[in-house]
């Protein structure tokens, strides 16, 4: 766990950062997991969080769960972040492309981060919200947690 989160303030290589994503994500340990949504944010501190939209949005297609899910979890709360805090908007739209992931742990993640915004940005989130379909239970699962604050 230690060496990942060194991994973090060595990220501005570029074969460590894959070696994160690639490698680190597929740890079945919750706790290296953790870590490395620290490293992930880490990273995004150090160049800037506009500089690293490029990475963000390329982890956030990754076909491992637990990659998209370092990015969902480590930009926690995503705007009470440089770029996310006047761009609240970028944030939700990321988010909210993994509102039917196939993954639960990772679309109650997703869920959790919107919930957050929705305290400073009530009115965002609940636009966003009420644009999605239901006709899927991941997307009504997102929507249960996403929505705890949002006044109906």
């Amino acid at each position: 766990m230690y060496a990942v989160f060194l991994f973090g303030h060595l990220s501005d290589s570029e074969e460590i950062l894959a070696f994160m994503r690639d490698e680190v994500s597929k740890d079945e340990n919750w706790r290296v997991q953790e870590v490395l949504a620290k490293a992930f944010d880490e990273f995004c501190k150090k160049i800037g969080y506009e500089q690293a939209l490029f990475v963000i949005d390329e982890w956030l297609k990754n076909g491992n769960a637990n990659a998209k899910r370092a990015v969902s979890e480590g930009l926690r709360i995503w705007t009470n972040r440089p770029y996310f805090k006047d761009n609240p908007d970028e944030a939700i739209r990321r988010l909210a492309s993994l509102k039917e992931d196939e993954s639960e742990y990772l679309r109650k993640s997703v869920g959790n981060a919107i919930k957050d915004i929705s305290k400073k940005f009530p009115n965002l989130v609940k636009a966003e919200l009420e644009s999605w379909d239901f006709g899927s239970k991941e997307s009504l699962q997102t929507y249960k947690f996403a929505s705890k604050f949002i006044k109906k």
